[in-house]
């Protein structure tokens, strides 16, 4: 088995930088670029041969990475909801639905696999 440094684990990843501090508002948002890299990380190695994508599909429902990223999306929308003084407020509200859909559209694609 190759080893790989954690320079070349970086690259692969395409993380060059953390993105401007002013354009985040919570610590807390730092979390997803670390995410997203870590999923590059597996595509990059199915790309290279070097992890069998069934296992590494497998291992990601098994994580249940798809509900927890459905819980992020549907915590934003009940974040929108929240705010909101006036619940009939349609561009709320349209916020609020796209984001619950989409969460419900991430819990879709991974029961179909």
């Amino acid at each position: 088995m190759e080893r790989t440094s954690s320079t070349e684990i970086v690259k692969a990843a395409d993380i060059t930088a953390i993105a401007d501090r002013g354009a985040v508002d919570s610590e807390l948002a730092y979390l997803a670029p670390a995410a997203a890299a870590a999923l590059g990380l597996l595509a990059d190695a199915i790309k290279r041969g070097t992890a069998d994508r069934e296992s590494v599909v497998q291992a990601l429902k098994e994580a249940a990475v798809h509900e927890r990223f459905a819980d992020v999306l549907a915590a934003a929308s009940e974040d929108v909801m929240d705010e909101t003084v006036d619940l009939f407020d349609f561009d709320a509200r349209l916020d609020a639905d796209n984001l619950s859909g989409a969460a419900s559209q991430v819990r879709d694609l991974f029961r179909w696999l």
